[in-house]
């Protein structure tokens, strides 16, 4: 992907049947990127990872009318890899930087604005849900997680996974030459870790998270407890080379 103006800045989002919400979502943050930047320099990328309902469909027609926004589709390969894909587009697209975010309209644009004025700062900006908006049994693998980290890496990291994340995007470029292959089921915690462990900074900005209103959680109960326990086995196969892939970064 050769753009001609130099982006400010690309936001990543995956999406997954999420035909009830998705062109509101894109609107939203199309207008509130609009607001923040003052200026044209961004895009909005969306990775529909293999929808079966009309997200594809949909995406497409916005983008015949949203000039922010490009439509990428592929076969479902689950969050992790739809999240890492748009990363790699999103590089080769070279702004200066790179956010994402999720597709279900559980986060607000004028948060972003924090992380924007901050980006001078930190290589990597991570926020936090102060109150999560999610069932009892996924706050509690959440908490293993956070538990997990620290015992596998020393690292405190109090919310990991967010999907709620700005990257400079030479730094991001480092952080995927890095990425175990294939692909991790949760890629975003081994970013998180990565970044702590290069002494990036800014881990804490308080986000708001809001209750999901449309769609469903592709992860149920038993499935999450898989998923998890596969994560934890991948986290620690990566702690082995750890040093070398920190030396790699810095």
């Amino acid at each position: 992907i050769i753009m001609l103006n130099k982006l400010d800045l690309v936001v990543v989002i995956p999406a997954y049947n999420e035909e009830a919400c998705i062109e509101s979502v894109i609107e939203l943050w199309t207008q509130g990127i609009s607001n923040i930047l003052k200026n044209e320099n961004f895009k909005i990328l969306v990775i529909n990872d293999g929808s079966k309902d009309n997200t594809g469909v949909i995406l497409d027609q916005i983008a015949t009318s949203n000039k922010y926004l490009i439509a990428k589709h592929q076969l479902n390969g689950g969050h992790g890899n739809a999240v890492v894909n748009g990363y790699k587009f999103a590089v080769e697209m070279n702004p200066d930087y790179i956010f994402q975010t999720d597709s279900d309209d559980q986060f607000i644009p004028d948060d972003f604005r924090h992380f924007w004025d901050l980006k001078e700062q930190s290589d990597f900006i991570l926020g936090f849900r102060q109150i999560r908006h999610d069932d009892p049994f996924r706050l509690l693998i959440t908490k293993i997680l956070k538990f997990s980290l620290l015992l596998i890496y020393g690292t405190y990291i109090n919310d990991a996974n967010i999907p709620f994340r700005l990257y400079k995007t030479s730094f991001l470029r480092k952080l995927l030459s890095v990425l175990p292959n294939p692909i991790p089921f949760a890629p975003n915690i081994f970013m998180s870790v990565l970044a702590k462990k290069t002494n990036q900074k800014l881990f804490n900005i308080p986000v708001i998270h809001k209750e999901r209103e449309t769609g469903e959680v592709s992860i149920r109960h038993m499935k999450l407890l898989k998923v998890c326990w596969q994560s934890l086995k991948e986290l620690i196969l990566f702690r082995v080379n750890l040093n070398q892939y920190i030396s790699r970064i810095l």
